[in-house]
């Protein structure tokens, strides 16, 4: 008898204490009752058969209304309700938060000769991820990161020789690529832009991140992870790195354009071992 079911984020943590109101379709209240620490909502009472209306509230997070019917049992299912952060848009708890580069990845793709593109990664970098509170504006998150220039790994050896070389990244004059964001502005359900300042080849430039939070949960050594992924867009030449060759009219052998993608595990805590 009674009503059953769990409260969740959508990244699957129990909201505790979160409050579960029932009301009949009269709008009166029928049933209160408020979830234990994992996020469980069980009740004795035996409700009337029929349709009712389940509310669910938590601080700090949107209300989520559905209809449940009572079977002739006295019993109610609502199963797992998922409840939003307020505004609809999420992040992982506030605190400091250390990338994982064993278990992150950091790659360029670039046009080849107009018909394909050619992979490379960097195998050394390091980072922080800063997240605010609610209550002092998610926008003063921060984000900084530095990557080795010279850890650059395309799968040909000569290719990266090149790529280290005065014509591209120029690696003994500029080891460090690094990034420092200035501000967060959210961009949908679970999605950020993140404003910044890149530094790469000694040219300081404004970048823009597409972020995308995909949940938190822990993991197998005692710790709490969060996983993102990032993607933006640069110019070479925004960078002065103008080398190319043209192998026919108006087809060149590297494309100008770059697409950086970022798959980025974070483990809470600042200076963790292995992160």
């Amino acid at each position: 008898m009674g009503l059953r079911g769990q409260v969740r984020t959508r990244d699957g943590w129990a909201v505790q204490h979160a409050v579960v109101t029932v009301t009949d379709m009269t709008g009166a209240q029928v049933l209160r009752a408020a979830a234990d620490e994992d996020g469980a909502v069980r009740t004795d009472a035996a409700l009337a058969p029929g349709p009712y209306t389940v509310i669910v509230t938590a601080v700090g997070y949107s209300p989520v209304a559905s209809t449940a019917l009572v079977t002739v049992s006295g019993r109610a299912e609502v199963g797992t309700v998922v409840l939003a952060r307020q505004g609809g848009v999420e992040l992982p708890p506030p605190g400091i938060w250390s990338l994982d580069p064993a278990h992150s990845s950091v790659s360029a793709v670039a046009q080849h000769l107009g018909i394909s593109s050619v992979h490379g990664r960097f195998k050394d970098f390091s980072g922080r991820i800063e997240i605010a509170g609610a209550g002092d504006g998610h926008e003063r998150s921060r984000v900084d990161a530095v990557i080795e220039a010279a850890s650059i790994d395309t799968g040909n050896a000569l290719r990266d020789k090149h790529l280290k070389s005065p014509d591209f990244l120029d690696v003994e004059r500029f080891p460090d690529i690094t990034y420092s964001s200035t501000g967060l502005t959210p961009a949908g359900p679970d999605r950020w832009t993140v404003h910044g300042r890149l530094t790469l080849h000694g040219v300081v430039r404004e970048m823009d991140l597409d972020l995308s939070y995909l949940g938190t949960g822990p993991d197998p050594w005692g710790g709490v992870r969060a996983a993102f992924r990032a993607t933006t867009e640069l110019r070479r030449e925004d960078f002065a790195m103008h080398y190319n060759q043209v192998v026919q009219a108006g087809i060149s052998a590297i494309g100008t354009t770059l697409r950086v993608e970022l798959d980025i595990q974070a483990v809470q805590g600042e200076n963790l071992p292995g992160a």
